[in-house]
């Protein structure tokens, strides 16, 4: 593991909150399961708790005790169509990752350093877009340091790729795309 992922992971395991890049953007991470980190990342960000947040994971089996259905029901990833899946939660999913939603937002990550992020850590990470509500995502590394410098515990470098821009979010039961 790379000196700047085992940093990454030391930072979110400690409770941190991180700036990571993503298939299009850089993202906001922290452990789910974390509920003051969760608040803080939803406070940088600026975040109605309502809205939910988006689970990362480096493989389905990643997202079972996370998901309110079999792993087996999630797409497998593709390189040019990158999505974010809403699928039943699990029963006792904080309110804080889900939102005012009975399901959940995951997307397994092809991204090779959130990836390396979600397997260093053995967990999916919560990752919503790197600005502040209702801002442009942060496709610059130059930007995303200026903006979080002093708000975030740690910012991994790396690239985003290979999508350009957000993923797009599908609800797997009825197929409706919603964004």
């Amino acid at each position: 593991m790379n000196q700047f992922i085992s940093r990454a992971s030391d930072v979110l395991l400690a409770g941190g909150v991180i700036t990571c890049p993503t298939e299009g953007v850089f993202g906001l991470s922290c452990m789910p399961d974390n509920s003051a980190a969760v608040l803080r990342l939803l406070e940088i960000k600026q975040r109605d708790a309502a809205k939910g947040l988006i689970l990362i994971a480096a493989s389905k089996q990643q997202l079972r005790e996370w998901i309110g259905v079999s792993p087996d029901h999630i797409p497998d990833p593709r390189t040019e169509q990158v999505i974010t899946w809403i699928v039943p939660a699990a029963e006792g999913i904080s309110e804080l990752v889900r939102g005012d939603h009975a399901g959940i937002a995951v997307r397994i990550t092809i991204n090779p350093t959130a990836r390396a992020l979600c397997e260093a850590v053995g967990s999916p990470l919560i990752s919503t877009s790197a600005n502040t509500a209702g801002e442009a995502s942060i496709t610059d590394s130059d930007v995303l340091r200026r903006k979080f410098v002093g708000s975030v515990d740690y910012i991994l470098p790396g690239e985003c790729g290979p999508a350009h821009g957000p993923s797009e979010i599908i609800d797997l039961a009825s197929g409706k795309r919603l964004r």
